[in-house]
């Protein structure tokens, strides 16, 4: 791999400097450097900011580029789960295909990572996470992918995905899912026992889809932190969306908080528009390490969403009632390197020594970089450019 010189930058929209970068990682920052033989880039005064991260999407679903999917269901849960499980096969919905198309837009628009659950159900066995490992494989080197061995449809309540989920850990995803232990297993000691079981025989994380509100979700996730605590994995324990911390009840919710805190459980949020979510200022203040998502986007859940991760830090923004420049800055930090920590990703940052995985973004400020909607100029994953002005730029790589 040649050297990369960055000129005129603004690392973290600060003073212009100019950034080296070699196998892989910085080398230097400041003005005037020099590297003979270099590939130079001339980065045009934009800011430089650690790589974009979606901490929480579902490349398996989505219709990008298929025929208009017309949606028909609402209502519950369960039955948008069973809806979408039903219309994979007659859609044509491959998910090596598509989870190309939603990845390749993501690091086009400078993400650098992706967490992304996948189904593991009794209907399709590990078909799905087949098709995702095959595109997690394609674009190494483009961007990183997490597999979340995922079960959508329940894991109690189907007899069956105990058993999936066993085997699709063996074969390579790198973390373990779960959904609704109280509401959509109806045993939360067995779901949870189960998910813990699974995390320690293959020694890998825990995220767990907490969509349940209340008191109810209060309950389940109060017997999450309990297994944490018990069991020593402590910053090996996430919970996406847990609604039930954006409940108004502040006391039950800081207490909740400041435990999420100190069992260092990590929250993953995707500003939800139809739940009371958690407040992400709070979060951030009991210091919780906090990242966000895209979710899953244009599926047969909803038509809404874009495969970037600028575009939900400002849907985020807006649900938390943001308005203050050092508010959108706290949204690009959880969107990039906080999001990066939740994951358990060390050292995403601007800085001599680390990993080389940086983008640069338009605006005269970090705030202003939020909500200028404007395609990212250059995207540098592993020390190579990606993408450059919104289009990937990696030869023999194209969009299926």
């Amino acid at each position: 791999m040649s050297d990369l010189l960055l000129l005129n930058v603004r690392p973290m929209g600060g003073d212009r400097a100019d950034i080296l970068i070699r196998d892989g990682r910085i080398a230097a920052i400041g003005q005037g450097l020099q590297a003979p033989g270099a590939t130079v880039e001339d980065g045009a005064g934009h800011i430089a900011i650690p790589a974009l991260v979606d901490a929480h999407t579902h490349l398996d679903k989505t219709t990008w580029g298929m025929d208009w999917y017309t949606g028909r269901k609402g209502g519950s849960l369960q039955d948008l789960i069973d809806n979408e499980r039903n219309a994979r096969i007659p859609l044509g919905l491959d998910v090596h295909r598509q989870s190309m198309r939603h990845a390749i837009q993501l690091a086009e628009n400078g993400a650098g990572h992706i967490r992304s659950h996948v189904d593991v159900d009794t209907d399709h066995g590990l078909s799905l996470l087949e098709g995702k490992m095959a595109t997690r494989d394609a674009l190494r080197g483009i961007i990183d992918i997490q597999i979340v061995a995922f079960p959508q449809s329940g894991l109690m309540v189907r007899p069956g995905t105990y058993d999936l989920l066993d085997r699709a850990l063996a074969a390579g995803a790198d973390i373990v899912g779960g959904l609704d232990p109280s509401s959509m297993d109806r045993d939360p000691k067995g779901s949870l026992d189960a998910v813990f079981a699974l995390a320690v025989k293959h020694a890998k994380p825990i995220d767990i889809h907490l969509h349940e509100y209340g008191e109810l979700g209060a309950f389940t996730l109060d017997l999450i932190l309990e297994r944490t605590r018990a069991q020593g994995l402590q910053g090996l324990v996430g919970v996406s969306h847990c609604f039930t911390l954006g409940a108004h009840d502040p006391a039950r919710v800081a207490r909740q908080m400041d435990e999420v805190a100190r069992e260092d459980v990590r929250i993953f949020t995707t500003g939800h528009p139809s739940a009371e979510v958690p407040s992400l200022q709070a979060m951030r203040r009991a210091g919780i390490k906090v990242g966000m998502g895209c979710d899953g986007i244009r599926d047969t859940w909803g038509p809404w969403g874009q495969p970037d991760m600028l575009h939900r830090a400002r849907i985020v923004g807006m649900k938390n009632s943001m308005r203050r420049d050092e508010e959108l800055e706290l949204l690009l930090d959880v969107a990039s390197r906080g999001g990066a920590e939740a994951m358990g990703i060390e050292g995403h940052q601007i800085a001599v020594g680390a990993a080389a995985d940086l983008t640069l973004v338009a605006g005269q400020t970090l705030a202003h970089a939020v909500v200028e909607e404007t395609p990212r100029p250059l995207v540098v994953k592993g020390g190579r450019v990606v993408a450059r002005a919104g289009r990937l730029a990696v030869p023999g790589v194209t969009m299926p």
